[in-house]
C-alpha cells in the first residue's frame, strides 16, 4: 500500500496561464462551481405530493360509497330515514304522543291514517315518537355497552396476568345465564324498587333499562375486544411503545384502537340489533319503555287483539323493527366485507 499523504498537491493557475488547463479539467471546474439545477416538473410534483395524499382519503371514501352495493344503500338510506323521522318527530307528527283523540280502535281513514289504539290515541304519531324512543334507547345501551366492555376488554388484554383472570371470569359467569332471563329478573327487581317511590318519573324504569341491558350486553363486546386486542398487543410495535415508556392509556388510543377499529364497528352493528330487539322483546312482556310513552314494542302488544279481526294496525310498529334491523344488518355485511379485504 502507497502512503499519498505527503505527496504534493498541484493547484492549477488559471489566470497565470490558461494554456495549461486540459479541456477536461477545465469542465470539471465549470460543474463544480455552477448551481445545480432543478427539473420545474419533478419540483412541482414534489409540491402536489402533500395534496395528493390529503386527497386520496376522501378519494378512497367517495370509492367505497360508489361501489357499494345496492343492499348496502338500501340499508343505509333506511337508517337515515330512520335518524330523521326521530329527530323531527315533533314536526311531522300530527298529534301529541300521549295525546287522546278520538275513540278506541278506530279504522284507519283522512283524520287518523293508520287509525286509534286502544286508548283512543293516534297510531302515525305514536309510531313516529317510538322511532325517537326505541331507536334512542337502544343507541345510548349500545354506546354504554361498548365503553365499559371495550375498556375492560383492552384493560384485560394489556395487563394480563390476574387482571385479565378476574375480569374473564366475571364475564363467565354472567354469560352463564341467559340475558333473557336476567333481564328479565333485573328489571322485575328495579321496576319494582322503582315503584315503592313516591310519585316516581317514567324516565326512571327507562334508566333501569338502559343500565341493565348495558351492563348485560357489555360481556359480549368484551369478549371480541379481548380477542381482538390479544392478538395486538404481541406486535412489535407495542413492545417498542412499551420500551420508549410509554403508559397505558397511549398505548391503547395509539397503538391498540387504531387496529382494532374495523371489527368493532362491525360488532357495534350486531350489537344494536340485538339490543334494539331485546329492548322491544321486553317492551312486549311488559318490563321494558315503560307506559305512556311510546314504543313499538309495546305498540304491538297493546293492539295484538286486532290481529284476530284482520286489522293490520299491529303489523305497522312490527314493520318498523323487522326494516331497521334488516337495514342495519344490510350496512354491517358491506362493513364486514370490506375490512375483510375479500374482493367480488
Amino acid at each position: 500500500m502507497t502512503d499519498t499523504t505527503n505527496e504534493p498537491t498541484t493547484i492549477i493557475d488559471t489566470a497565470a496561464d490558461p494554456g495549461n488547463v486540459r479541456p477536461d479539467a477545465q469542465a470539471d471546474l465549470v460543474a463544480m462551481t455552477e448551481p445545480p439545477t432543478t427539473d420545474p416538473a419533478a419540483a412541482s410534483a414534489d409540491a402536489v405530493a402533500p395534496r395528493v395524499a390529503q386527497e386520496s382519503r376522501w378519494t378512497r371514501v367517495s370509492r367505497a360509497f360508489r361501489t357499494a352495493p345496492l343492499t348496502a344503500w338500501f340499508g343505509m338510506i333506511t337508517i337515515a330515514i330512520y335518524i330523521v323521522v326521530a329527530i323531527l318527530a315533533p314536526v311531522l307528527a300530527p298529534f301529541g304522543e300521549r295525546e287522546i283523540v278520538g275513540a278506541q280502535f278506530e279504522e284507519p281513514g283522512a283524520m287518523f291514517l293508520m287509525g286509534t289504539d286502544n286508548l283512543g290515541r293516534d297510531m302515525l304519531s305514536r309510531l313516529i315518537y317510538a322511532a325517537r324512543n326505541t331507536v334512542g334507547i337502544a343507541l345510548v345501551t349500545t354506546f354504554l355497552a361498548f365503553l365499559l366492555g371495550g375498556f375492560l376488554g383492552m384493560l384485560a388484554a394489556t395487563f394480563g396476568g390476574w387482571v385479565d383472570q378476574i375480569l374473564s371470569r366475571i364475564v363467565d359467569v354472567l354469560m352463564s345465564i341467559p340475558s333473557l332471563i336476567f333481564a328479565l329478573l333485573a328489571l322485575t327487581v328495579a321496576n319494582t324498587w322503582i315503584g315503592r317511590m313516591d310519585n316516581p318519573s317514567p324516565w326512571l324504569y327507562t334508566l333501569a333499562l338502559i343500565l341493565i341491558m348495558a351492563v348485560l350486553d357489555s360481556t359480549r363486546v368484551f369478549r371480541l375486544t379481548r380477542a381482538v386486542a390479544m392478538n395486538i398487543v404481541v406486535m412489535d410495535y407495542v413492545e417498542a411503545a412499551r420500551l420508549r415508556g410509554e403508559g397505558l392509556l397511549y398505548i391503547v388510543r395509539r397503538e391498540i384502537l387504531p387496529n382494532a377499529t374495523a371489527p368493532l364497528i362491525a360488532e357495534f352493528g350486531l350489537r344494536f340489533c340485538f339490543v334494539f330487539l331485546t329492548i322491544s322483546a321486553l317492551s312486549f312482556l311488559g318490563l321494558g319503555v315503560q307506559p305512556p310513552t311510546a314504543d313499538w314494542g309495546s305498540m304491538v302488544r297493546d293492539n295484538a287483539t286486532l290481529i284476530s279481526f284482520g286489522v293490520a294496525v299491529p303489523l305497522y310498529p312490527a314493520g318498523a323493527i323487522a326494516l331497521l334491523t334488516v337495514a342495519v344488518n344490510f350496512v354491517v355485511d358491506w362493513m364486514l366485507h370490506r375490512s375483510s379485504g375479500l374482493k367480488e
